[in-house]
């Protein structure tokens, strides 16, 4: 079921909700809430999307994972984001 369909159907039984019995409302709801966990908030090209799969698999990290680290390291390289600097005079405390 398409975004708009499904967009749709909910607007439809809102209208006829008294109509709906339990059963069919209980059924949409679950549909809606299943589309909501599972939309993509952004979607791009094919080629796109298989390069994101890919990446994310090497990385072992979801789709939405891969697009968020993929933005922020764009962001902090053309500075409009602060990068996260070492200070290399700096105490570590045993790490680094």
């Amino acid at each position: 079921m398409a975004m708009a369909a499904a967009a749709a159907l909910l607007d439809d039984t809102a209208k006829r909700i008294a109509d709906i019995s339990p059963a069919d409302l209980q059924t949409i709801l679950r549909r809606a809430a299943l589309r909501l966990r599972s939309a993509d908030a952004v979607s791009f090209d094919d080629n796109v999307e298989e390069a994101l799969r890919d990446l994310a698999g090497d990385f072992d990290v979801t789709r939405n994972d891969m697009v968020r680290y993929i933005v922020r390291e764009w962001l902090e390289q053309n500075a409009y984001l602060p990068m996260h600097a070492l200070d290399e005079d700096g105490e570590v405390e045993g790490t680094a």
